[in-house]
């Protein structure tokens, strides 16, 4: 358990090769039965070397039977977010309620126009972003009253029929890293998904971003600890230092980059346990 109140996880970020076909499938396959608790990918639908990764979740989810899985993170400019919202259910209803949605405003713009989505700048990115959250979160509400009705500047929404409502709570992470950005972590998500690598200042910045983060959500009224931190991590972690970023900075998962079999079942049976160990100690 973490200062936000969060039990630890682990997983893998795989990469969505699809030379050969199956190999990202089976690194799903191996991190369900070495017992890791998510498995996630990339999402990046101009890439031609990539699969889809909706339609590699899809895969992987009948190929495994308990891990959960995500788009780390979903490319909302090329996914429409009540489209979205309804593939999100209808997985999480055909796997069990084992899909939770990685979600990001977009990035490399380029790709993106290239395959027919809007180029936005930052500030469009986020608001559009905010918009989406707002479409998927109304299409999953079946208890409001009537039909779903969004009037936004990127998303026009009009009479929309609600649901499915997904098998279980999904968990909508955001990545992202402005302030701008941290400040709807804080207001609407139900996690915070960055990346370790992308940290100009390493771990350490994590404690102003919490900052951001915990600031927004207590003027929204919302409880910090209703956002969990998850944290994209390389490769060749210690335990003791995942350990301390849990302990230091209240992140409760802990994705690790792996295209891999033996470096998965690594974290899994050496790595994972002696962070829940050494975490257990100071809690």
């Amino acid at each position: 358990m973490t200062a936000y109140g969060h039990d630890l996880l682990f997983g893998t970020f795989v990469t969505p090769d699809n030379r050969p076909p199956h190999h990202p499938v089976e690194q799903a396959v191996v991190a369900d039965r070495a017992g890791l608790d998510l498995v996630t990918f990339q999402d990046h639908p101009y890439v031609a070397k990539f699969h889809d990764t909706w339609t590699l979740m899809s895969y992987a989810a009948a190929r495994t039977e308990r891990v959960r899985l995500s788009a780390n993170v979903v490319n909302l400019p090329l996914r429409p977010p009540a489209v979205l919202a309804r593939a999100v259910a209808g997985l999480d209803l055909l796997s069990g309620g084992r899909i939770e949605l990685g979600l990001g405003a977009g990035a490399f713009w380029d790709g993106v126009a290239a395959m027919g989505g809007q180029r936005r700048s930052p500030g469009e990115s986020i608001e559009a972003l905010e918009e989406a959250v707002a479409v998927i979160r109304g299409i999953w509400d079946v208890d409001a009253e009537g039909v779903l009705t969004v009037d936004g500047a990127h998303y026009q929404i009009r009479g929309a029929k609600r649901g499915p409502a997904p098998a279980h709570p999904v968990g909508i992470w955001i990545g992202g890293y402005q302030p701008r950005m941290l400040g709807v972590v804080g207001r609407l998500a139900d996690g915070w998904l960055p990346s370790l690598q992308y940290l100009s200042g390493g771990v350490a910045d994590l404690a102003a971003m919490n900052r951001r983060i915990d600031d927004a959500a207590a003027a929204a009224d919302r409880d910090p600890r209703d956002i969990r931190r998850l944290l994209n991590i390389g490769p060749q972690p210690s335990a003791e230092e995942l350990a301390d970023i849990a302990l230091g900075y209240g992140v409760s998962a802990f994705i690790l980059a792996s295209d891999d079999s033996v470096t998965t079942e690594w974290f899994a049976a050496e790595i994972a346990p002696a962070v829940r160990e050494l975490v257990a100690k100071e809690c």
